[in-house]
């Protein structure tokens, strides 16, 4: 794995225990019906500790995302079909402003913060998803379809609840796993009414480092490893 973690700090064990701000990982997500990886992104750690992992998605970063067989988008195949039809990855740049990404160890879903240009903040995301495995590189995930999104006005909406129905329909995802997602959205909506960690700790205010490298894309962004801790 090229992923530059020359900054992380490792325990007697071997195993990650934190990076440093300005390390290089990628987060990553597993396909939902096979064991391979179909989005990675290299992201640049801006704080990792026992309470959080916080990491910078750049603009104009080299990512993977999946797409059709044939080449197209993702979302602009009907919904009915859209999890049928065969899939590959596609390198592509992260277009448009960058991404603020905020996982709390152990919960089921990370916190994604958006701008629009001139750093005007745009709302936070509540990606529903298995939690983060980490490893040496990085960390790994499954997407679960559901999302919840935030205003600035605290003001929130479930989001994707079509997909994720249809995730179900064409059996990505079971009835059990499908009412634990369910769940893991209620008690996201519940820290955001109680306007708890991370929503109240003044994110939305953070830049990034100007002097920060974007990362790049290793050639085996999608290496199966051992995972070192979870």
């Amino acid at each position: 794995m090229t992923a530059d973690c020359g900054a992380q700090r490792r325990g007697g064990s071997g195993a990650t225990e934190h990076w440093a701000p300005g390390s290089h990982i990628l987060w990553r997500y597993r396909e939902n019906a096979g064991a391979g990886f179909h989005i990675c992104r290299p992201v640049t750690v801006v704080r990792d500790d026992a309470d959080l992992l916080a990491v910078w998605l750049a603009p104009g970063t080299e990512c993977v995302r999946p797409v059709l067989a044939d080449g197209t988008p993702i979302h602009q195949e009907p919904l009915e079909s859209r999890y049928t039809k065969p899939r590959a990855a596609r390198r592509d740049r992260w277009f448009g402003t960058g991404v603020l990404k905020l996982a709390q160890p152990g919960r089921p879903w990370s916190v994604w913060l958006f701008w629009e240009s001139g750093w005007r903040f745009k709302n936070w995301y509540v990606n529903l998803e298995e939690p983060l495995a980490r490893w040496a590189g990085g960390v790994d995930s499954e997407d679960h379809f559901l999302d919840v999104v935030v205003y600035p006005d605290r003001g929130w909406d479930w989001r994707d609840e079509d997909e994720f129905a249809e995730a179900q329909r064409v059996g990505l995802m079971d009835a059990g796993t499908a009412a634990g997602v369910r769940e893991a959205g209620r008690q996201a909506v519940e820290v955001v009414r109680a306007w708890g960690t991370p929503f109240s700790d003044g994110w939305e205010h953070w830049r990034p480092d100007p002097a920060w490298k974007v990362p790049s894309l290793p050639d085996d962004w999608d290496r199966t490893p051992a995972h070192l801790s979870s």
